[in-house]
């Protein structure tokens, strides 16, 4: 059996589903529904139960037949200020599953995330030694930080995988509201008024709109953790990214090649209380990553942007323009 935390969410979702394709049904899946739509990422998967968190570990304590936790569960609101809710969901939660996992015999696969970075004057080299010195730039940041830091220090590295999730966009992300990826926030303007607005730069020699990120598409996110699952003598902290930062700018040119439109960029003031906490660049070192055996994908961004706008965006633009979501 395979647990999946956040099986809900964007990412969980995909996992779950990915593992459908594969033949896997032996799913349990934990996630908090509420009263949102997130439950419509379910919607068509098999599995054989599913577990809210509260429950979890009181399910946890008489089982013996889960052999790999994924835990992909957390709030990944970095505009959360709540340091001690985060602390408690982020942190706590999944310091006491890893712990389970260890003295279970579970594979333990976990997701970070590149927020622990902060600005990247360090670099974003996930060498685990670098891990302590690391300074993120908000409380999400510090609370995915600290787990790190726990994963480090008992070297739990050595028998886990630890994964920083860089910028990753594509279906099943639209209960994430702000959270959402810029591909995703930007479509409903792009196809009703073919512009797409961006910030402005507050950084000498960056154009506006050369603000750069490191894009990654859910597909290649799913090809790192079937390559982990596939080995679990493979243990570590690694990033999950393309490796290759791309502007916002080039983000907009293939939301506009999805819609099959020439489009205009905007560019906008960033709110006052982002531009000192707000990354103009990141890129994930993935050199640990392929020394541990991983073949790097080739680097398809603008055509990832383009074939999610086609593929999930449009085919629901009468949605969009009644003021309805997508519907996957």
């Amino acid at each position: 059996m395979i647990l999946i935390t956040g099986s809900a969410g964007f990412i969980g979702s995909a996992i779950a589903a990915f593992l459908n394709r594969q033949g896997r049904a032996d799913l349990v899946l934990c996630d908090t529904l509420g009263t949102g739509e997130k439950w419509q990422n379910l919607v068509g998967l098999k599995f054989a139960e599913i577990i809210a968190p509260s429950e979890l570990f009181a399910a946890l304590a008489t089982r013996r037949d889960i052999e790999t936790v994924i835990h992909m569960g957390a709030c990944s609101a970095t505009t959360e200020t709540d340091a001690d809710y985060l602390l408690a969901n982020n942190t706590q939660f999944s310091s006491r599953l890893c712990r389970w996992s260890l003295e279970n015999g579970a594979r333990f696969i976990y997701a970070s995330s590149a927020a622990t970075y902060g600005d990247g004057a360090l670099g974003f080299s996930d060498d685990p030694e670098l891990t302590f010195k690391l300074k993120p730039l908000n409380a999400y940041g510090f609370s995915k930080w600290l787990f790190d830091c726990e994963v480090v220090k008992n070297r739990w590295h050595e028998q886990v995988c630890g994964l920083r999730f860089f910028n990753v966009f594509g279906p099943n992300e639209y209960h994430k509201e702000s959270m959402a990826s810029v591909v995703y926030r930007a479509f409903p303007l792009a196809a009703r008024e073919g512009r797409v607005r961006l910030f402005e730069s507050y950084r000498e020699g960056i154009p506006h709109g050369e603000q750069r990120r490191d894009f990654v598409y859910i597909d290649d996110s799913l090809a790192v953790i079937d390559y982990l699952l596939k080995r679990p003598s493979v243990h570590g902290i690694f990033n999950v990214g393309s490796g290759i930062a791309h502007s916002f700018n080039e983000l907009a040119r293939g939301v506009f090649a999805g819609l099959g439109i020439a489009g205009r960029i905007e560019y906008f003031p960033m709110p006052e209380e982002l531009r000192d906490r707000y990354q103009y660049y990141t890129v994930a070192d993935l050199s640990r990553l392929t020394a541990a055996g991983f073949a790097r994908l080739p680097d398809r961004f603008e055509e990832h942007v383009a074939r999610y706008v086609r593929e999930y965006l449009r085919p629901g633009l009468k949605q969009w323009q009644d003021g309805k979501r997508e519907g996957g």
